[in-house]
């Protein structure tokens, strides 16, 4: 059995043997096909090469010659276009040439004349100083003979003759200066009366006059025994942690705040509200209460400052001087809200810039700031007028000069220098006194007036005293025959002065001292 494998297995080797040595023969006879094909193909492929390369180089020498006729017909151009330049310049050259040369023979000809005609101006001025010689000769003469006519020296007569000129330029130009002056002053008053009385219509604000009390509802008198409290202890509180007197009577479901500022007032009344609504009302809760009223009114004091410069048109306004502006809300001059009347300025002061082609945004900020030194910081700040004080503010935050001046101004305290401090004077005076504008006692007011006449009444030669427009201008009338113009001057100023030392009043008193010369006859 064995041999049969053995055939088998030697039998399968002998032809694997015989089909790798066929195959190897048919792959060299494959292979040297190959090699023969590819020398076939690479002779064909270098003779196509050569062909394209004669072709292609044949192609490039025609290129390179057409390349050289276009460069060298451009060649031939540009040196036409040279040559054809040069001899336009060798032209324009020869042109010149020319030229010079007839304006050298010109300038030739002129000179020749310029030279006759200098000689002759020569000849004319030793004839003219000659002339001189014998008319000076002449008038030396003639004023010999006046002198000795007149009596008098050349000297004498100028002066006499300055002198009468003299007087007669002082009295026409005093005349014309007067006119003027009077033309001026009536023309002035009535573009300002139309300046104003345009400002005026065009602004209308409503007048809310501003209390030192606020009454606080309550819904019933059980309410009221829970705030004032166990022995009065929560009453105590309040008003120490306010600073308001809280006013508790037999007034139904009210109880009265009284204090003369209106920040505090507002606190106190805003701290009941929430402490009523809350129904906790100890000591420790009141105080807790307050404080938070009180952030809450500082948040709302810059908010209202902020709507007004906005409402205003004001930009670029510092934040210490926005809040100062929201401060005025809770203060009041006479009874006049503060921050109404700086708004109302500032409205009118816009009006009236426009009508006189000045700055309105300025005009509104200075009018809006004029007041802001009666919202003082400390106690020390209070004896500074405020007008200063506010000048001082302005320019610590960086406002124009103009504004700082009128802030300063609008009382007279300082020199006015700019446009827009009368401007400001002149609208605080308007929204101040109009009627129901501020309040103030009548039985005071009247005294005043009277106290103003009776002050004019005690200088010699006052003969009549009115206290007019609100008590802000006495009208003294005087005994010309006691009083001459140079008294009147002086008059008015002790009158002023007087009034300066013996009374107190808002605003200014202006005083007018009038002397009246008559002179009366009767025709029969």
């Amino acid at each position: 059995m064995d041999n049969p494998i053995i055939l088998l297995v030697g039998g399968a080797l002998l032809g694997l043997i015989v089909g790798f040595i066929i195959a190897k023969a048919i792959e060299k006879k494959n292979a040297s096909k190959l090699v023969n094909e590819a020398e076939k193909s690479a002779a064909s492929i270098l003779k196509e090469a050569k062909s394209e390369g004669e072709s292609i180089k044949k192609d490039k020498i025609l290129q390179a010659k057409e390349k050289f006729i276009e460069l060298k017909s451009e060649h031939e151009k540009v040196i036409m276009s040279r040559d054809k330049k040069m001899a336009d310049a060798e032209k324009r050259t020869r042109d010149k040439e020319s030229q010079v040369s007839s304006e050298l023979s010109k300038n030739k000809k002129l000179n020749q004349s310029l030279e006759d005609k200098i000689k002759d101006y020569n000849h004319r001025l030793e004839i003219l100083d000659k002339k001189q010689e014998e008319i000076d000769r002449l008038h030396k003469s003639q004023v010999q003979q006046l002198e000795v006519i007149s009596s008098l020296s050349a000297d004498e007569a100028k002066a006499q003759l300055i002198e009468s000129l003299k007087g007669e330029a002082k009295n026409d130009a005093m005349a014309y200066i007067q006119s003027t002056l009077e033309d001026a002053k009536l023309t002035a008053q009535q573009e300002a009366k139309k300046v104003i009385i345009n400002t005026i219509q065009r602004v209308g604000t409503e007048e809310a006059i501003d209390n030192c009390v606020s009454v606080f509802n309550i819904e019933s008198d059980d309410v009221k025994g829970r705030i004032i409290g166990r022995e009065g202890r929560n009453i105590r509180a309040i008003e120490a942690a306010t600073g308001v007197e809280i006013i508790v009577d037999d007034t139904p479901e009210a109880i009265i705040l009284s204090c003369f500022d209106s920040v505090r007032r507002e606190i106190a009344r805003l701290s009941l509200h929430k402490l009523v609504t809350d129904g906790r009302i100890h000591p420790a809760r009141i105080e807790e209460v307050v404080k938070k009223t009180k952030k809450q009114i500082e948040q709302e004091i810059i908010e209202v400052g902020k709507r007004t410069i906005i409402d205003l048109g004001i930009h670029n306004l510092h934040p210490e001087l926005v809040k100062t502006v929201g401060r005025m809300k809770y203060r009041s001059s006479y009874g006049q809200n503060l921050l109404q009347h700086s708004r109302e300025v500032a409205k009118l002061c816009g009006v009236m810039a426009a009508e006189l082609g000045l700055n309105p945004k300025l005009a509104k900020r200075a009018g809006l700031l004029h007041d802001i030194g009666k919202v003082p910081d400390a106690e020390t700040d209070m004896e500074t007028p405020h007008a200063i004080l506010g000048m001082q503010w302005a320019e610590k935050y960086g406002e124009k000069a103009d504004v700082c001046n009128a802030i300063g101004a609008h009382h007279d305290e300082i020199e006015m220098k700019s446009l827009l401090a009368p401007i400001v004077q002149v609208c605080d005076a308007i929204s101040g006194a109009r009627p129901g504008a501020r309040r103030q006692v009548l039985d005071s007011y009247i005294q005043r007036l009277k106290d103003l006449e009776d002050i004019a009444f005690g200088f010699n030669g006052v003969k009549k005293a009115y206290a007019i427009q609100a008590g802000r201008e006495l009208r003294v009338i005087v005994e010309s025959d006691k009083v001459d113009d140079q008294k009147a001057s002086e008059l008015s100023f002790n009158i002023s002065q007087k009034i300066q030392t013996d009374m107190t009043y808002p605003g200014q008193v202006k005083i007018t001292v009038i002397r009246e010369t008559r002179a009366i006859n009767i025709a029969k």
